[in-house]
């Protein structure tokens, strides 16, 4: 079964999500769409559009001791995690624990703007943290 439908969004930790946004604007000409708050992952989420149902999104954590926190403190700011757009989120992670795909979350929480995530671990990914999104049906062309 193949799991993956597209790129949904590429994540960067950031440490002050107005001043990596003022930093891609001015080099890129990229600019901020949407911001949210994700209480359920700790983290407040800026999302860049850069193509069709593609975004950059710009994450920072909301508490000291959350996730992205901890990674921030271990590599600083960079590339967190790419985001791959998979149809139906509970199908996709029966898949991979058919492989023995080890994962992060062994079901979907609620992710940004509505949609349904779950991580898989780095150990199986060639060390890259990989998300996947069940997008929400009205969501189908937005990153």
């Amino acid at each position: 079964m193949k799991v993956v439908r597209g790129i949904d969004h590429v994540a960067l930790a950031v440490e002050d999500i107005d001043a990596a946004a003022a930093v891609l604007e001015a080099a890129l000409g990229l600019r901020v769409a949407r911001r949210e708050r994700v209480e359920d992952q700790g983290v407040e989420v800026a999302s860049i559009p850069v193509a069709e149902g593609v975004d950059i999104e710009l994450i920072t954590p909301l508490a000291p001791e959350g996730g992205v926190a901890r990674w921030l403190a271990r590599h600083g700011p960079g590339i967190h995690h790419v985001a791959l757009v998979v149809e139906d989120i509970d199908a996709a992670l029966e898949a991979l624990r058919q492989r023995g795909t080890r994962l992060v979350d062994e079901t979907a929480r609620p992710g940004r703007e509505g949609t349904r995530v779950a991580f898989v671990h780095p150990s199986a990914t060639a060390r890259v943290l990989f998300e996947l999104v069940e997008r929400r049906d009205d969501d189908a062309g937005t990153g």
